[in-house]
């Protein structure tokens, strides 16, 4: 992918998020937009206990690092005092860790470390997987 097709990625990206909090605080699902604020605390843990686990290979922590940083880093892309879509940038470059992890983990110590809603890790690691090509069917 080139950074055109990145950048229009992430402006759907945040379209879809806006209109999803719209959509869940007019209808009145609080529990669902609650999980949806609490996103980035989640996945700091994940991280945060996927870099301890010995099971987790180096070049995956290696990744999960770099994206423990820009999620603390003050700098961003979208500034994070805007409501709703300021973590978004972080969700995307967390999104991304999670799908270079997942290649390389097995997904149950993903799930051993995740400390939310098992249906948002569950909606999560669908998305995550959105794209993702699948080897060559087996032979008969």
């Amino acid at each position: 992918m080139d950074l055109t097709s990145w950048v229009q990625v992430a402006v759907v990206l945040i379209l879809i998020w806006t209109l999803l909090v719209v959509v869940l605080v007019v209808v009145g699902h609080r529990l669902l937009a609650r999980e949806l604020a609490l996103l980035l605390p989640n996945l700091v843990r994940l991280f945060s206990g996927l870099l301890r686990d010995p099971r987790v290979p180096l070049p995956a922590k290696v990744v999960l690092g770099i994206a423990s940083l820009w999620l603390a880093s003050p700098i961003d892309l979208i500034p994070e005092f805007i409501p709703v879509v300021g973590s978004l940038d972080d969700a995307i470059v967390a999104g991304l860790a999670l799908r270079i992890v997942l290649g390389a983990t097995d997904e149950r110590i993903v799930r051993e470390h995740w400390h939310g809603d098992p249906a948002s890790l569950d909606r999560i690691l669908r998305f995550v997987r959105l794209g993702r090509r699948k080897g060559p069917p087996a032979l008969p």
